[in-house]
């Protein structure tokens, strides 16, 4: 008897180290929490489910307050508040990363990623993404801490179908104020109209843009329908989004509580991507069931050759050449 005790003690033991080992111990503390994007937003989910991880396994002693709907102001707002330390953690779109950490542009190079699997494949590689977000902290003093992923960045127009390159010449398109998506479009043949995401819509009512680029969820999210007409499924750039924290806060962190907001960005990136690819799906219906009309592209290649070719004119800026290859050869094992 006295012999099955012992196993059975030892096995609670083995199975709940915190018996053993001493649980966790944090320090009272909140974290403020900004996205420009609103609530059911991917964004606003990861934030929600990164809250609920840190708030159940801290017993509450953790707190996260969160600020939705652009309310701590637009996405490049919100890095340089996270660098300055008036907020803690963001999430954005990685094109609003790279005015401030060059780096990051390497994911968004237009046909990076040719598919979504491609992604997943380089953002799960622990090694290659640690190295990855010391050099994005060293820049921007912001650090990824997990990357989400919201489907490719399609078009969408008020004016007419595009099946090929020739029907996008004289449309007014809005992209963010990120040089690789406006060279994007250089590359075919048209002037993009940069604007913050906060003035997009209005732009869109207004004619002052005629169409965007954005997923099927922000597409809904937005209610787009009440001011474009047409979608064209354009796989240049896959949405990634950087949950991102204030490096100078994330380096004072006890080792507890480093721990854990490390777990709980992982955690919520993992729920993220399984969310997303229902959500992906959900999202284009709703916009069909609204009026909207899709059309595919009949000449794919021909954009894909002209985006690819404005690589070399970034490889400085996003590390090199050789770490363009090096992503490539993650994605190609």
């Amino acid at each position: 008897m006295k012999r099955l005790l012992f196993f059975a003690l030892a096995s609670v033991l083995f199975m709940s180290p915190s018996l053993y080992c001493g649980a966790a111990t944090y320090k009272k503390m909140t974290i403020r929490a900004a996205t420009a994007n609103p609530e059911g937003s991917l964004h606003a989910t990861a934030i929600n489910k990164f809250k609920e991880i840190v708030e159940r396994e801290s017993g509450g002693v953790i707190k996260v307050q969160t600020f939705y709907g652009g309310s701590m102001g637009d996405e490049q707002a919100n890095v340089k508040q996270l660098r300055d330390g008036e907020i803690q953690l963001a999430v954005l779109a990685g094109g609003n990363l790279t005015p401030f950490a060059p780096r990051a542009g390497a994911f968004i190079l237009p046909y990076i990623f040719p598919h979504e699997e491609d992604a997943k494949k380089l953002f799960m590689n622990t090694e290659y993404m640690q190295k990855s977000a010391d050099e994005i902290a060293k820049q921007s003093r912001t650090r990824p801490l997990s990357w989400l992923l919201g489907g490719y960045r399609h078009l969408t127009n008020s004016k007419r179908p595009i099946t090929k390159m020739e029907d996008l010449q004289g449309l007014k398109i809005r992209v963010p104020v990120v040089e690789l998506q406006i060279e994007s479009f250089h590359s075919w043949g048209v002037n993009p109209h940069p604007l913050a995401w906060s003035e997009t819509f209005n732009a869109l009512q207004q004619g002052v843009a005629d169409g965007q680029e954005t997923p099927y969820s922000v597409i809904r999210d937005q209610k787009f329908w009440e001011v474009q007409k047409y979608i064209t499924p354009l796989h240049y750039q896959l949405f990634i989004a950087p949950m991102l924290v204030s490096e100078t806060w994330y380096q004072r962190l006890d080792p507890d509580t480093k721990a854990l907001v490390d777990k709980a960005a992982m955690d919520t990136a993992a729920y993220e991507w399984k969310w997303m690819e229902e959500e992906d799906a959900r999202a284009l219906n709703q916009c069909l069931e609204k009026g909207m009309i899709v059309t595919e592209l009949t000449d794919e290649p021909k954009w894909v050759e002209a985006a690819r070719g404005i690589w070399p004119k970034f490889y400085d800026k996003v590390g090199g050449k050789p770490a363009v290859d090096e992503i490539l050869a993650i994605i190609a094992k």
